[in-house]
């Protein structure tokens, strides 16, 4: 794929990683956003159709080309996105928000153009969802749900990383032997920032029980530094523990629609403020870099909010 890249995208993917510091799952988010955004401008002006889109190249593309681009043609692509492929509107804004990035580089960084088309762009607005999370009843209900399989002690004790921890599928998945010191968890989070948490009981007891009672019979293990392993003795997948999470939402009677390893996130993220976490230190534990993207755990339930209008003492005035 990258060698049918022009010249100047590559340089912006590299950027993007060794100096905005991105994941590279996010780069390939990237990297896709643009050369969508570029075969769809040349399927404009060559009146391609678009079914036929992905076999056009754009690895001809110069900065001539880019320079021709104008906003108008990015509501088009926006448009195009939404009526064609039915993106929803968090699916468009990020796709508005790579073209921003990327002109942003080509003029600001590279000096590439004059003229940024991208400056005025708007993002789509996106909806407001509630979260989804299990409360603490549904928590216990979905922890009992753990089958005792082969598997069970290390089931057991990434649900207790990922409750009590709050941690992101990616970030459990990366953790090694040497991430933990004693009580202290090294974390690499997004950006490969390093974070430390503290491991609790809950964490550290059903870790000692997987790495007594599983992990050191896995074939294998001793030559691998990763922390969970699979039955093979490599390392855990995202997709592979997202099906672990959906199979103990099955097995547990749950059946918590949508239930997914980041909304276990969320669930620990709300609980944790429930219980009286301080938002400072729950965007610390959570690894987030603003504290404006920690507050979407701190909604409050509706009934709470009837609550506390019917313990008003006004009301009893009435």
């Amino acid at each position: 794929m990258q060698r049918e890249l022009p010249k100047i995208l590559k340089d912006f993917l590299v950027y993007l990683t060794t100096i905005k510091g991105k994941s590279v799952r996010t780069r390939k988010e990237y990297e896709y956003d643009i050369t969508l955004f570029l075969r769809f401008l040349k399927a404009v002006e060559g009146d391609i159709k678009f079914d036929k889109m992905d076999e056009i190249g754009i690895k001809d593309i110069t900065i001539d080309f880019i320079k021709e681009i104008s906003l108008e043609d990015m509501y088009l692509f926006l448009e195009y996105c939404e009526v064609q492929r039915k993106n929803s509107a968090a699916t468009r804004a990020r796709k508005a928000a790579t073209l921003k990035s990327f002109f942003k580089y080509l003029k600001g960084k590279r000096r590439l153009i004059e003229d940024n088309p991208a400056d005025e762009l708007e993002t789509p607005k996106i909806g407001k969802k509630k979260p989804i999370y299990m409360d603490l009843q549904e928590a216990e209900m979905f922890i009992a749900g753990i089958k005792r399989s082969n598997h069970y002690y290390r089931n057991y004790s990434m649900i207790m990383f990922f409750l009590n921890l709050g941690l992101r599928v990616s970030e459990l998945c990366n953790l090694n032997l040497t991430s933990i010191q004693g009580t202290v968890l090294h974390v690499i989070g997004k950006g490969d920032k390093e974070r430390t948490v503290f491991l609790n009981n809950a964490c550290i007891q059903s870790l000692q029980v997987y790495m007594q009672k599983e992990r050191s019979y896995i074939q294998g293990a001793i030559d691998n530094e990763a922390l969970f392993l699979s039955q093979k003795g490599t390392r855990l997948t995202r997709q592979t523990v997202a099906k672990i999470i959906k199979q103990i939402n099955n097995d547990s009677g749950l059946n918590k629609e949508k239930l997914t390893p980041h909304k276990l996130r969320h669930t620990s993220a709300t609980i944790m403020y429930k219980s009286g976490a301080d938002i400072r230190s729950l965007q610390h534990i959570l690894g987030h870099t603003s504290v404006s993207t920690t507050q979407i755990y701190t909604h409050v339930e509706d009934k709470e909010i009837q609550q506390v209008i019917e313990n008003n003492p006004f009301n009893q005035l009435g």
